[in-house]
Order: structure tokens, then C-alpha cells, then sequence
């Protein structure tokens, strides 16, 4: 009995049938995280909060629309409804309680006031803050904690990564300086913001780091960091600190249908507002490496165009004509993969890479073209200032033609220029809308081949069809921009 019982326990064959005894799973481990203690972020704040300053910036406003400015329009913001402190704020602002009747004309002022946030780098007084803070002021003043005011002078301003670089006209004094953090920063890191939302100077908000890397659309070097602290309006340049009181960002841009916090605040990271600010404080301004192309991302569309194998890498959809990227061979179409053997895995990548090397050094740009991958060498040049691009005139367009390109929802004609092909219409529901078409569209080529017809259209439509291409890759130019379109056959 007792060797049967031990059978039944360890399985096997009784009666001429097999028992199959149930095991116990072997599961991994669950993660376990030692418990994180409580903060008080007090410590750091007394230490930092000598460093950050208000700013105050005077611009001047067209005469038919200067008004006296005051701290209490402000607090108006939060109102929805006509609660007591709003309309404690109201009377005060227009003269002491008076009612309606009574209500003296406000004074006319040619200029306007605007406040933002900043803090000191340096022990003689240079201060960062956003180049949106300071714009085209004609006077920055600096507010320190202890309400001591300073002019100040603006040593020089990056619109593309919105930085500004200040100097406090005071030889004589010693500020209290912070420093740039030098580790990177992890998502969940505490973070700690000071500034002067809504002009009420000196505020503390705590909160984490939510996410690293966010590109919002404001330019081509967009890299945030994006924290959950509140932030609103006047934090623009204030600085947000880790927990050992290093500047990790400096607070630039909301998300906020409302207009106030949402707990979604933008930072320009540590690591590259740094070199931008040593740049702007060597000869007050960034000077940047320029390759000389448009270029956009890689869709799996647009891989399956080019028979590229991996959706990434850095489509060219016009090199510039004198720059150095045309000077080197490269043009519209090529995919740039890789520099100086560095992978690229997006437009983001190749501008932040370019932008960090010194113009005049030459660098091996490796592009794909034509189903294989090439080498050559670019000797870059100097980014040049910002320029706006030119609107489309849609005012007359030419009769729209029937082509191939119908099943995508698109008509086109003519152009007026000789080369390319117009879109004159577009059908909201069909493919080519879904891609970011539009009537006044260009398309000047499709594949490799330039156009100068519908028919041209057609014909290579066709050809790509019947050859076996999952998309075809059109070349199109809005405005002065011109980019790469794919439109897939599988879905016309």
C-alpha cells in the first residue's frame, strides 16, 4: 500500500492506464521595487530659489491698441463665471470700487508688458530664459526673489530651440548661480519647477518626468522633456531642477486646451540647452552646421517605394541648389542612412546631427539610391537665418484633366510653370487626402521621372502599377517646400 501510495504521488501506470499528476507552475519572480521614501523638496528650494528671477520685458504697441497693463487683468484668466474675487480684481482695476457709472477712462501707454521666468548661470549675472519671452523688447528688466530690480541686456537669441541668453547690468554685485545638470534624466525622476506664472514670481511645483524625447511640431530640433509639474503661463524660461538642485530644463511650452495647467509642460533638455547657451555667450550666436536638404520621414509606404528594407533614415526631398549637399551629388530621392557611420533614424536625427557639427568639417554622408546603398563625402557649410516661406497662388488654376491618379482621389492639370503637374482637385475621402494633398499641389515627379503632363502621370502611374510596385512614390511642392508622397496601389 504504501508503494502504491507513493506511485499515485510521483504518477504512473495503474490498471494499464497512465495518471498524469498535475505540477506546479514554475513562474518567474514579479517585480519588486524597494518602497521610495517621501521628499520634502524644501531643502532644494531654499537653495535654488536665490537664482531664479522674473523678467520683465517692455515692448513697444500700436497706438489704437496700448491699454494700461496691470498684475490683476491677469487673475481674470481663471475666471469662467462672475465669482467675488473676480469682480474684487474688476473694481480695483478700474478705480477702487467705483460702479459703472463712475468708471474713468483708462490711460493710454505706447507700450505693453509682458512677463516670463528665467535664473541665473553664472556669479556676475548671466541669466537664461526663452527667446519667446524677450521677442523684440526694448527693455528687460530682472526681478530677483528679494524684489531687487536690475536692467538687463540681451547677449543674444536662438529662435530655433527658443533660447535666450541675458546679462544683469550690475558689476558690483555676486548672485547666486544654478548649474546645468549633467546626467541624463530617467522618466520618473522627480522634478521640481520655479517661476513667475501669472506674475506672481517665486512659485514652487513638484511633479515627474512623464517623457523624454517629445517632438511638438515647434521646429527642427525638437527633443523635450515633458514633466507633469504645473507650469502656466509666465513659467516661459524658468528652469526645472532635480532633486540635487541641477537645472534639468527650462520650462518652454504648455499643452492646454484651457489655457492654464493640465499637467502636460515642455522643457528644453539640460544637455542641449547648455550648448546652445555657451554658444550664445561666446559671440552671441549658434552657429550651426548645413547640409543644404529638405527632407522628411520614411513611412513604410514610402520603403515599400524605394525598396528599402527598414522604414528609416532620412528621405531627401529637394536638395538646395548651391548647397553642400548638391555640391556633393546628392538629390531628390536619395535616403540618407547613416553619417560619418552614425545610423540616422529620422529627419530628427540627420538636423539635430548636422546641427551639432562645426561648419566646414567634411563628413561621409552614406545615402540609399537606386536599390543600393552609396558613399560620399559633404563639407558642410553654415545654417542661414530663418526665412518665410512663400503661399501658394490658388487664385486661378487650369482645368482639371482625368489621370491615373483618380482610384487615389485626385485630379490634376497642367501647371502654369513648365515643370510639374498641378492638383486642382482633391476628394476629401480618398487616399491622397489621407496623405496630406492638397488643390495647388505641384507634383513634379513620379519614381525618378519628372512630369510635365497628366499623361506623363498616367503613363508612370501604369508603369509602376504593372511592374509590380506596391506604391509609387510622387514628388510634390507646396510653395517653396517640396516633400515625398507614397500612395499605395492596395488601397486605390
Amino acid at each position: 500500500m504504501l508503494g502504491t501510495a507513493a506511485a499515485l504521488m510521483v504518477g504512473g501506470v495503474i490498471a494499464g492506464e497512465a495518471i498524469l499528476l498535475p505540477k506546479s507552475p514554475a513562474l518567474a519572480d514579479a517585480v519588486r521595487v524597494e518602497g521610495v521614501q517621501p521628499v520634502s523638496f524644501a531643502d532644494v528650494v531654499e537653495k535654488v530659489r536665490p537664482a531664479v528671477v522674473s523678467v520683465r520685458v517692455k515692448s513697444k504697441v500700436a497706438e489704437n491698441t496700448a491699454s494700461m497693463e496691470s498684475p490683476f487683468d491677469q487673475f481674470e484668466q481663471f475666471g469662467g463665471g462672475d465669482g467675488q474675487m473676480e469682480r474684487f480684481f474688476r473694481q480695483f482695476r478700474d478705480g477702487q470700487g467705483r460702479g459703472d457709472g463712475n468708471r474713468q477712462p483708462r490711460w493710454q501707454s505706447p507700450f505693453s508688458t509682458s512677463l516670463g521666468s528665467g535664473f541665473i548661470i553664472s556669479e556676475d549675472g548671466y541669466v537664461v530664459t526663452n527667446d519667446h519671452v524677450v521677442g523684440k523688447g526694448e527693455g528687460v528688466t530682472v526681478i530677483l526673489e528679494d524684489g531687487t530690480e536690475y536692467e538687463a541686456k540681451v547677449i543674444g537669441v536662438d529662435e530655433r530651440t527658443d533660447l535666450a541668453l541675458l546679462k544683469i547690468n550690475s558689476p558690483d554685485r555676486e548672485f547666486t548661480y544654478v548649474k546645468f545638470a549633467a546626467d541624463k534624466v530617467r522618466v520618473g525622476d522627480w522634478v521640481v519647477a520655479v517661476g513667475n506664472p501669472f506674475g506672481l514670481g517665486g512659485t514652487v511645483t513638484a511633479g515627474i518626468i512623464s517623457a523624454s524625447g517629445r517632438d511638438i511640431g515647434s521646429g527642427p530640433y525638437d527633443d523635450f522633456i515633458q514633466i507633469d509639474a504645473a507650469v502656466n503661463r509666465g513659467n516661459s524660461g524658468g528652469p526645472a531642477f532635480n532633486l540635487n538642485g541641477e537645472v534639468i530644463g527650462v520650462n518652454t511650452a504648455i499643452f492646454s486646451p484651457s489655457g492654464g495647467n493640465v499637467g502636460i509642460a515642455f522643457a528644453i533638455p539640460a544637455n542641449a540647452a547648455e550648448r546652445i547657451i555657451a554658444d550664445l555667450q561666446d559671440d552671441g550666436m549658434v552657429v550651426r552646421g548645413w547640409l543644404g536638404v529638405q527632407i522628411q520621414g520614411v513611412t513604410p509606404e514610402i520603403a515599400e517605394g524605394l525598396n528599402l528594407d527598414v522604414a528609416k533614415g532620412s528621405l531627401v526631398a529637394e536638395a538646395q541648389p548651391d548647397s553642400p549637399a548638391a555640391a556633393a551629388g546628392l538629390k531628390s530621392g536619395d535616403t540618407i542612412l547613416a553619417v560619418d557611420d552614425k545610423e540616422i533614424e529620422g529627419p530628427r536625427d540627420l538636423s539635430a546631427m548636422i546641427a551639432d557639427i562645426d561648419p566646414g568639417t567634411t563628413v561621409k554622408v552614406t545615402y540609399w539610391r537606386d536599390g543600393a546603398k552609396h558613399d560620399t563625402e559633404v563639407t558642410l557649410g553654415t545654417l542661414p537665418g530663418v526665412q518665410e516661406m512663400a503661399a501658394v497662388d490658388q487664385s486661378e488654376q487650369p482645368e482639371a484633366q482625368p489621370s491615373a491618379l483618380h482610384d487615389f482621389g485626385l485630379a490634376v492639370a497642367p501647371s502654369e510653370d513648365e515643370a510639374g503637374v498641378m492638383v486642382t482637385d482633391v476628394d476629401p475621402n480618398g487616399q491622397a487626402a489621407e496623405r496630406g494633398l492638397q488643390p495647388g499641389d505641384v507634383i513634379l515627379s513620379v519614381g525618378d521621372d519628372a512630369v510635365t503632363s497628366p499623361a506623363d502621370v498616367e503613363k508612370m502611374v501604369e508603369n509602376a502599377k504593372e511592374g509590380g510596385m506596391k506604391a509609387v512614390l510622387l514628388r510634390v511642392k507646396t510653395g517653396e517646400q517640396t516633400r515625398f508622397v507614397a500612395l499605395s496601389f492596395a488601397r486605390a
